[in-house]
């Protein structure tokens, strides 16, 4: 079930918030129970095989994370928080990095370890770094709440489940304690609803448009040329904007609907004017994971200045292997590692350019980078790089063909796209400040319209893949 969905919108969506409310106003804690089951049906209606390997490693985090706070004076608690971390970090190691490194060693050291082929787990990615950090911050003793239904849904609460934000527990688990959240709040409903349908919108009417431009491309790559091969890595890079933009929107209005204040995940990251400002807008929960729980302790900018580069180095190239286990999502971060050092390195000598230039020097560096990370393979990105750069010549012919789309009217919407991506007002700026008119509400309604007359063609985020 995923949110643009027509199981999901018309039919579990209002069950489960008709209940919760019903329920909420007589027993809290039975509307907290339900909504739980309803996030984990949420998840096993995906594939029910990976239910109890969720709720298990719920359980198990959740009892050494109480532990770790409870007995702040047993010598034996980093020993614990070891093997907490390690217990994570084996499930994630075995269900999306076990084959990488077998098909490496095979071919590094001519070993025949055979491959299991596992499906990834749907959201392991998000929820093991959830669970670390909750580890982390127990044995800090820096949790002070032990209620486990509070802590089963700081994991699996639906909205962000699947794809992010990366929550913390500190944020998440007050907002399901407070006896508020189980009362309907209009002005939260309302809020949620807007946001909500710029996010579908987003998704099956921009995101999905700029899918089949971009399958298009990668899937024909021996046919580009240089203007082809720019309108499929723009197609991709819009794809993936309008793709993760309109998911993080979708779940911060449905958690509202719900009363819960999701953190903003993304706030226009192709109006960076360099690369940290990129990283500051794009993910923001995974790079503040990464710089509290990995960068800090490593020594974070204590340590020097050789030392901060290394570590910059290393949280980019973690990022990198995180999205996904492949060369191409290794080099990616790589890439991204040397251009967060680079603009260190730029700016602790003084240097400046005009924001002109500087929005396009951080654009073109991250469109770029895309390529490699939209790519299945080294082979093709390379295909795709001689393209755009015009070693396979630079004939229009075949474009409409490739494409199924005429040259003029492709170029238009990809000037639509990112016009949008880098003038339009983002949904969380007009979710918080626009007023609740009869045109906002006008406005509401043309998206849901128009996004439920696309729900026929389903398709999934593209951060569920990661």
């Amino acid at each position: 079930m995923i949110f643009n969905s027509f199981e999901f919108i018309f039919l579990f969506l209002p069950v489960v918030w008709i209940v919760f409310f019903l329920v909420g106003r007589i027993a809290p804690p039975f509307a907290k129970t339900w909504l739980l089951l309803a996030s984990l049906f949420f998840y096993a209606y995906w594939n029910p095989a990976y239910l109890p390997l969720i709720v298990g490693s719920m359980i198990v985090n959740y009892i050494i994370g109480v532990f770790l706070g409870k007995n702040k004076w047993l010598p034996t608690r980093k020993g614990i928080l070891t093997l907490g971390i390690l217990f994570n970090v084996s499930l994630l190691g075995y269900f999306k990095y076990r084959d990488f490194f077998a098909e490496n060693l095979n071919a590094v050291l001519g070993t025949e370890i055979s491959l299991v082929q596992l499906i990834l787990p749907l959201a392991i990615s998000f929820y093991t770094f959830q669970q670390i950090a909750y580890l982390v911050d127990s044995y800090r003793l820096e949790t002070n709440e032990y209620n486990f239904l509070n802590y089963g849904l700081f994991v699996s609460f639906f909205p962000q489940l699947i794809a992010g934000p990366i929550v913390h527990h500190g944020d998440m688990m007050p907002q399901f304690s407070d006896r508020k959240t189980y009362r309907i709040n209009y002005e939260n409903l309302s809020k949620g609803l807007v946001i909500f349908s710029i996010g579908l919108f987003k998704k099956v009417a921009i995101a999905d448009t700029f899918a089949g431009y971009a399958n298009s491309g990668y899937g024909s790559v021996e046919a580009l040329t240089m203007v082809s091969g720019w309108l499929t890595s723009l197609s991709y890079t819009l794809q993936l904007y309008f793709d993760f933009s309109g998911y993080s929107d979708m779940a911060i209005g449905l958690a509202l609907f719900f009363n819960i204040r999701l953190p903003i995940n993304f706030n226009s990251p192709y109006k960076a004017l360099d690369i940290q400002d990129f990283w500051r807008r794009w993910h923001i929960t995974l790079s503040g994971f990464l710089t509290k729980y990995i960068y800090i302790p490593l020594g974070g900018s204590r340590k020097g200045i050789p030392q901060t580069y290394i570590n910059i180095f290393i949280i980019f190239l973690i990022s990198g292997f995180w999205h996904g286990a492949g060369w191409t999502f290794v080099i990616w971060g790589i890439l991204h590692g040397l251009a967060s050092v680079i603009a260190r390195i730029w700016k602790r000598s003084g240097g400046r350019l005009p924001k002109l230039l500087a929005w396009a020097v951080t654009f073109l560096f991250v469109h770029l980078a895309f390529v490699i990370f939209r790519a299945p393979d080294v082979s093709v990105a390379l295909s795709v790089y001689k393209a755009m750069f015009g070693l396979e010549g630079i004939q229009l012919m075949g474009i409409s063909v490739l494409f199924n789309e005429d040259l003029t009217h492709l170029a238009l919407v990809i000037l639509l796209g990112l016009g949008i991506a880098l003038f339009a007002k983002n949904s969380v700026q007009i979710m918080e400040t626009q007023k609740r008119t009869p045109l906002m509400m006008l406005f509401v309604v043309m998206l849901l319209y128009y996004s439920a007359m696309q729900l026929q063609r389903v398709s999934e985020f593209l951060y569920f893949n990661f």
